[in-house]
């Protein structure tokens, strides 16, 4: 059996070692953690740590706007002021915390469609056309 005792192996004798099938790599080389170890972690539902830890921090995170929205809020004359943008941010906080995927946030004067996860908003509603009532695709709600 060959025997590695320097760390600084060269790769042509560990590709030569890969090469040779009598002859195999210690395990250190070839990632060989036990099988035990090796299970794959599956994610949990709920925030992130980032999330979290910039919450505890009082930080406002970024909001996204799509192209779709962005055209929404132009067309519809919809004001966006850095207060607006602000409690959107901390409306989607809510909403993530409670595992939400789409959500409707209802304000006195619009609505707006997000994704919490990616803190995006996805469409905005002006107070004419909350008039039509129907909003598809969400899972949950928030009204402030």
């Amino acid at each position: 059996m060959l025997k590695i005792s320097n760390y600084n192996t060269s790769v042509s004798m560990i590709k030569q070692l890969g090469a040779n099938p009598t002859t195999s790599a210690p395990k250190a080389l070839t990632g060989g953690a036990p099988k035990a170890l090796a299970k794959a972690v599956e994610p949990v539902a709920g925030p992130s740590f980032a999330n979290e830890l910039s919450q505890a921090a009082g930080e406002v995170k970024e909001v996204q706007f799509s192209k779709h929205a962005l055209a929404r809020i132009h067309s519809r004359k919809i004001d966006m002021t850095p207060a607006k943008i602000e409690e959107l941010s901390r409306a989607m906080d809510r909403a993530e915390s409670k595992g939400a995927r789409e959500t409707l946030i209802l304000t006195d004067d619009a609505a707006y469609v997000v994704s919490p996860s990616n803190r995006t908003v996805i469409s905005a509603f002006d107070k004419d056309n909350l008039r039509e009532g129907v909003f598809t695709s969400i899972d949950s709600a928030v009204i402030l």
